[in-house]
């Protein structure tokens, strides 16, 4: 019921928003005159407002003096394993960039890619919204994650790298430790994980806290819900994206209040340095993705409830995790001093689960002053960050 009210709620103000789209421009653009700059930027901040489900363009065409192309390097139902292909580049080490599904598409990654681009050959998993699955592809839980990072890791390709962030964190130190007791040529030949669950009883955030207090069945009665037709994913049973971000935006309501409000006083007094960062973030952080219901409700279950990676009951396929099985991948983990999702302390507890890897091949970092997402994107990512990184990688060839 919750999505077909979502639903039928979006094209009842379809035609109010598609008015307003075609208003702005007929108002000058913000070059009328004082009454006119009001009303066209109070259409535009509306229009802004709108909950869309399209993927954003990558927008990344050329780094430095190379052009980047676009590649499908493998597809599956639930994901295309982008290659951000650089003709005529000499070789550079390969990275798979695991992103999140956690409401939002791959694209909210565009700095980390942007960033990396310029010393490695980039692979990322651009998740596919569940709404846009037929439900004959089949469930995709946990360890269907874990298995798409392991299959991406043989695409590409003997000695290539890992670098999760967020979300994805448990599932990557996972497949790396399976691969590692397989001794499967493509173990990735270092892990870097960021800001990521993997120990939550270590200073609990907000977000903890939450998953802690209701039942896995309050989480499934209230937050899962069918896609209606006519959607392709029509019947599957999923977390739909709007509710994720409405959640994520009323953890710092008042910030987001104050961001539209200084959007439109930025578009009124035609303050286009204030207006366009404002702009471009929220454009792609109301673009939302629906998580397919297995994968959400087993998160929450095993990594926020029952901490079943530290405390050794992980298993995938029958069969027990056991991060001491990595002996040959380097690791890195990177923590932000102010994350209030994830908090300093829960990445790092992979130091002490990949208990065999000895001192040379561990790198541990806390970046002071940066949230969650300074981690992966910013001043601080690009300049402290990414270059203790990209040397990890580097050296680990």
């Amino acid at each position: 019921m919750l999505y077909t009210a979502f639903e039928q709620q979006a094209r009842a103000l379809w035609p109010l928003r598609a008015w307003a789209r075609a208003a702005v421009p007929m108002l000058g653009n913000g070059h009328g005159t004082p009454s006119q700059r009001q009303m066209a930027a109070a259409l535009e901040t509306m229009r802004l407002a709108e909950i869309t489900h399209q993927r954003p363009p990558w927008g990344i065409a050329e780094v430095g003096e190379r052009a980047v192309v676009e590649e499908a390097a493998l597809v599956t139902p639930f994901a295309t394993l982008t290659h951000f292909a650089k003709p005529g580049a000499p070789a550079q080490p390969r990275v798979l960039l695991v992103a999140p599904m956690s409401g939002h598409f791959a694209t909210l990654l565009r700095d980390t890619v942007r960033t990396m681009l310029a010393d490695h050959d980039v692979y990322v998993t651009d998740w596919h919204s569940a709404r846009e699955i037929p439900l004959r592809a089949g469930r995709f839980g946990l360890e269907e994650y874990t298995e798409h990072l392991m299959q991406f890791l043989r695409t590409m390709g003997t000695g290539s790298h890992l670098v999760a962030i967020c979300q994805p964190c448990v599932a990557a130190l996972a497949a790396t430790a399976l691969m590692s007791e397989d001794d499967d040529p493509a173990v990735p030949a270092s892990l870097t994980l960021m800001a990521g669950p993997i120990d939550c009883r270590i200073s609990p955030t907000a977000v903890n806290t939450l998953a802690t207090r209701k039942s896995i069945e309050w989480f499934e009665r209230n937050l899962i819900s069918c896609v209606p037709l006519p959607l392709k994913g029509a019947g599957r049973r999923v977390y739909p994206g709007f509710v994720q971000v409405g959640a994520f935006m009323g953890m710092n309501r008042q910030r987001h209040i104050d961001a539209f409000r200084n959007y439109y006083m930025a578009l009124v007094d035609a303050d286009h340095d204030t207006s366009e960062p404002i702009r471009r973030f929220y454009e792609e952080y109301l673009a939302v993705s629906d998580l397919p219901a297995e994968f959400y409700l087993e998160t929450v279950k095993l990594v926020f409830q029952d901490y079943a990676l530290p405390r050794g009951e992980l298993r995938w396929r029958g069969r027990t995790i056991d991060p001491s099985a990595i002996r040959r991948t380097a690791l890195v983990t990177v923590e932000g001093e102010r994350d209030d999702i994830c908090a300093p302390g829960q990445t790092l507890a992979a130091q002490d689960l990949c208990s065999k890897l000895r001192p040379y091949m561990r790198t541990h970092t806390v970046q002071a002053g940066v949230g969650h997402y300074g981690v992966f994107s910013g001043r601080k990512w690009q300049q402290h960050i990414y270059p203790m990184l990209r040397d990890v990688i580097h050296v680990s060839q």
